[in-house]
């Protein structure tokens, strides 16, 4: 016996529309095309399918059992042809994120927000990057953009840049150090340096400064959220180096001072990775502008509003 979608088709049409005259038509089929149909597909089963003298038309036992195939078959298969033409129209599709920078969250979340307004229809993820190897995942389409500071030649790979930031001194307003104009890689040798738990290789301030002037804190005290490194900072139990868009509010806040780090200042820029052949695709080329967008407005201090 072969069934195929076809059959099953037909089926859930009679079913809903209670005749074969209304089914054809659901069906866009003549009425003598769906009734070879019927004879066909119960010639193969060996069994009616149909209760004929039923007014309206009633499926038999059989007929009942192959409904249930149809209504748990078809929907999915519906969803899948959907999902389908939604990838050929570029509707739809999966935007599996990694960051390799721990403070992206913070700007990461608002792109996605509005960028699931206009792709409702993409599947999004989000994978810290810190945890694996990214860059290969990415050639292993494992993943589908990678968030990162530092651009490889690999095959089929391109780093789209994002925008560009400034690593920034944060301390307590009573911290010793509030009083300088900017900060040098000697001034942490007494501190306690506050910084996300990640390699020393991931962090601004080793890589471009403590590192190359083989300076190390006091201490370095490690912490995953943003809001609790603000916390310890404030409570002057340390000092952080964060990026700009994390230190919005602290700039223009009394609890805080904000300095450069270095008199003329750091600046990184932050790039996408994503495959060559996903370039194009017209919801990738969208998240790629917001993530142009949205990061430097939040980089602009809050303005404060005298009383």
């Amino acid at each position: 016996m072969h069934i195929d979608f076809r059959h099953l088709r037909t089926i859930r049409a009679i079913h809903q529309a209670g005749g074969l005259a209304r089914a054809a038509e659901l069906l866009h089929i003549t009425q003598s095309a769906l009734s070879h149909q019927i004879k066909g597909l119960e010639d193969q089963a060996g069994v009616e399918l149909f209760v004929r003298r039923s007014k309206p038309l009633k499926l038999s036992a059989a007929g009942l059992r192959l409904l249930r195939v149809a209504e748990k078959v078809l929907p999915e298969v519906e969803a899948l042809e959907a999902e389908f033409s939604g990838l050929r129209q570029g509707s739809a599709g999966r935007m599996h994120i990694a960051i390799e920078c721990h403070a992206c969250f913070e700007w990461l979340f608002p792109v996605l927000e509005r960028f699931r307004q206009t792709w409702a229809e993409v599947d999004i993820d989000i994978r810290p990057g810190l945890a694996f190897d990214a860059l290969p995942a990415l050639q292993k389409e494992e993943v589908d953009l990678v968030v990162s500071s530092d651009p490889e030649d690999l095959d089929g790979v391109i780093f789209q840049p994002l925008f560009d930031y400034e690593p920034l001194f944060v301390a307590s307003s009573q911290h010793v150090l509030a009083a300088k104009d900017f900060v040098e890689a000697d001034d942490f040798r007494d501190e306690t340096l506050i910084t996300y738990p990640v390699d020393r290789s991931r962090l601004d301030i080793f890589t471009e400064l403590l590192t190359p002037a083989k300076v190390e804190p006091r201490a370095v005290r490690q912490i995953e959220l943003t809001a609790v490194i603000l916390l310890l900072v404030a409570s002057n139990r340390g000092v952080a180096v964060l990026p700009d868009w994390v230190l919005r509010e602290q700039r223009t806040s009394s609890e805080y001072v904000t300095r450069p780090v270095t008199k003329d200042g750091l600046t990184k820029r932050l790039y996408a990775a994503i495959r060559e052949d996903e370039a194009d695709k017209p919801y990738m080329a969208h998240l790629l502008r917001l993530a142009r967008e949205i990061p430097l407005r939040m980089q602009r201090p809050v303005e404060t509003v005298a009383e």
